[in-house]
């Protein structure tokens, strides 16, 4: 399954809801949902800069693709980060980098965030991005 396609997935489930306190119940259902990450990847090395939150993401390459993991300490937020794995985990690093994430802005994510948490969010994008970058520079 592509990028769009997953990322598809996710705007019709949260089509479903009609309003924003559902969605953000949705988001911490799926931070319950998401395996805590091994102790290993909980520490400053993962750790995400400009989160309000603690939260750590860590990545691979397995076959030439990008293997993410995320946790984070505040429920909401391990629900967001979950969105960005669910989507971005298991796909190459120049599909990443080239990819928009559009739907976050489809589901109203950017917009119903409070400022420290979308700055937050940025922060993950461009770690995940720079995960990418790296993994594309070691090829050449």
């Amino acid at each position: 399954m592509s990028i769009q396609e997953k990322a598809n997935e996710i705007v019709a489930e949260f089509a479903l809801f009609d309003d924003w306190m559902d969605k953000y119940n949705y988001l911490i259902e799926l931070g319950h949902s998401t395996p805590i990450i091994d102790d290993k990847y909980r520490n400053e090395s993962y750790l995400i800069n400009g989160c309000q939150s603690r939260v750590w993401i860590s990545a691979e390459m397995v076959d030439g693709k990008m293997i993410l993991k995320a946790d984070s300490d505040a429920v909401i937020t391990k629900g967001v980060v979950s969105l960005l794995i669910r989507v971005l985990s298991n796909e190459k690093p120049e599909d990443i980098l080239g990819n928009e994430l559009d739907f976050l802005n489809q589901i109203g994510l950017q917009e119903h965030l409070s400022p420290t948490r979308a700055n937050g969010l940025r922060a993950m994008i461009q770690q995940i991005k720079l995960y990418a970058m790296a993994f594309e520079a070691r090829k050449k």
